[in-house]
């Protein structure tokens, strides 16, 4: 109102949060109307009831805002257009994404249709449509329904889109390109809200966006932190203002969503502070800065757990780096604990060779160390474990892979380098010490002990698997040795079961383990 805004626009259920999963109860659950009433119904009316709460208080100004509506058979994805007190308008997603994280045909039934409302704007009057996410994006589906283009049709000037969309590397292109083709075709102006913030492995990037009917580019918001932006449009929804594209830098909304992620994943789930293994590599050093970055580095507390087979070096590089950050430093050497270990398991180890079960033992003693510290301070543990090993099963159950959330678990070894260097650019000083990029990546679990792979190689070919689906036969067409394919391939097939059992991964890229990944732990199909 300050502003002179006539309409203020919040994203896609903003009441309950997205996605909201089984709070809703899914459409093949709901019991018929007198039985009980199960939690997931209390949520579902009470969040209606928020929206009505809501209009009662708003002042003199229209508002539309996302949340869950329901009848006595369905639920809908619905927007409330909001005024004078009450909910003058309701429209309903058409377009039911069930692809990636999305799942909304388990919860929702689609829209038929959805019309445009005419609202008063001081002394002219407006036909506004609204819409919902996935029903802008029938330009690069191609889904036969086109929500937008039915909304001009029906005489809609102004389309406000809400959306709950997560980021992913370069997704700004493909909302760019949709809003300004869609609103050139049509001669309409269209805004783009989005959410901002964290939710379980998500990341909302925020970033809305308005584009007048000639497909200019008129507002932007900020990534990545809440924003308030007010666009002015003529009656035909054409503007008088055209701004230009901010320049974005990779790495720096890479970087910037893991510490959102971070960030809020704590903040909502009551923690403060957190506890991270620190090694001395590459991977550890990355997770704690972004930690420092999104938590203060009062609040994280850095441990080193050397064993006989750790380096001097890697000892060095570890405490050199929680010097640099500011944060607290512990050093626990399971040493003596290894060796009890070993010396109670040898009788039962009888006529085996060591191994990697003796390897693996440390990992898993630090694990526990970890939790331990977790479970005694309420503190939550950081995974360090990034998504070229966790797709390779280069990881310990129990061990490296304890936590409460992996933070890079989305990341590249190849982006984890690139992060690297853009956090100690971006700082203007060598926070991460020099020697954590130039070292030969090891678990030092055992004499002269390295990585079994070649990661220029192999990291890009596990993005080519996971994010691009490509086939054995089109990875080889694209020059990937057989040998490491073949190997790669069986890797990622073998690995399922830990990643089954991982913390959640902050999602990053446009395919991550977790919600978007549903792999058979059992099928003898080779991918």
């Amino acid at each position: 109102m300050e502003g002179g805004a006539d309409i203020v626009a919040f994203p896609e259920m903003a009441v309950t949060g997205y996605p909201p999963l089984d709070l809703l109860p899914p459409r093949e659950v709901r019991p018929p109307a007198g039985n009980r009433r199960p939690a997931q119904e209390d949520f579902v009316r009470l969040n209606k009831q928020c929206v009505l709460e809501i209009a009662k208080e708003l002042p003199d100004i229209i508002a539309i805002i996302g949340f869950v509506d329901y009848d006595d058979c369905n639920l809908y994805n619905a927007a409330a257009v909001l005024w004078n007190g009450a909910i003058k308008h309701l429209a309903y997603k058409t377009l039911l994404p069930t692809y990636d994280v999305f799942d909304e045909h388990r919860y929702f039934t689609p829209a038929l249709n959805n019309t445009p409302v005419t609202v008063d704007l001081g002394d002219q009057k407006i036909s506004l449509g609204t819409s919902i996410c996935e029903d802008i994006w029938d330009e690069e589906v191609g889904y036969g329904v086109k929500v937008v283009d039915a909304l001009e049709a029906r005489g809609a000037r102004l389309v406000v889109n809400i959306n709950a969309s997560p980021f992913h590397d370069k997704i700004r292109d493909v909302r760019l390109r949709i809003l300004k083709t869609k609103a050139k075709r049509l001669g309409i102006a269209i805004v783009y809200v989005n959410l901002v913030g964290g939710q379980d492995e998500l990341v909302f990037d925020g970033e809305s966006l308005a584009v007048d009917r000639d497909g200019r580019l008129i507002g932007v918001a900020k990534q990545f932190q809440e924003d308030l932006v007010i666009v002015d449009f003529n009656n035909d929804g054409s503007s008088n203002l055209e701004i230009t594209e901010p320049h974005y830098d990779r790495e720096e909304e890479m970087f910037n969503a893991l510490v959102l992620g971070v960030r809020d994943y704590f903040r909502k789930t009551g923690f403060s502070r957190a506890f991270i293994g620190l090694s001395g590599g590459i991977d550890s050093s990355l997770v704690a800065v972004i930690a420092a970055t999104a938590l203060g580095n009062e609040n994280v507390t850095g441990v080193s757990m050397p064993s006989r087979f750790s380096s001097d070096h890697s000892k060095l590089d570890a405490e050199v780096l929680a010097r640099n950050l500011g944060i607290t430093y512990a050093s626990i050497p399971i040493e003596t604990v290894f060796e009890t270990f070993e010396a109670e398991l040898r009788p039962h180890f009888k006529g085996k060779e060591r191994d990697v079960a003796e390897e693996n033992l440390q990992s898993r003693i630090r694990g526990n160390i970890l939790m331990t510290l977790s479970n005694k301070f309420g503190d939550l543990v950081l995974a360090t474990g990034n998504k070229t090993e966790l797709a390779l099963g280069y990881a310990t159950l129990y061990g490296d892979m304890s936590g409460g959330l992996e933070v890079i678990g989305d990341v590249s070894k190849t982006e984890v380098y690139a992060l690297a260097t853009y956090y100690n650019q971006h700082t203007g000083r060598e926070v991460i010490p020099k020697n954590c990029f130039t070292k030969i990546p090891s678990a030092e679990l055992r004499p002269d002990q390295f990585d079994p792979f070649d990661y220029p190689t192999v990291s890009p070919l596990v993005d080519d698997v996971i994010e691009n689906r490509l086939s054995r036969e089109e990875l080889l067409n694209k020059g990937y040795p057989a040998q490491v394919v073949d190997d790669t391939l069986r890797r990622i097939r073998g690995a399922e079961y830990k990643r089954r059992q991982a913390p959640p991964a902050i999602k990053i890229t446009k395919k991550a383990f977790g919600l978007g990944w549903k792999m058979p732990l059992v099928n003898k199909f080779h991918y």
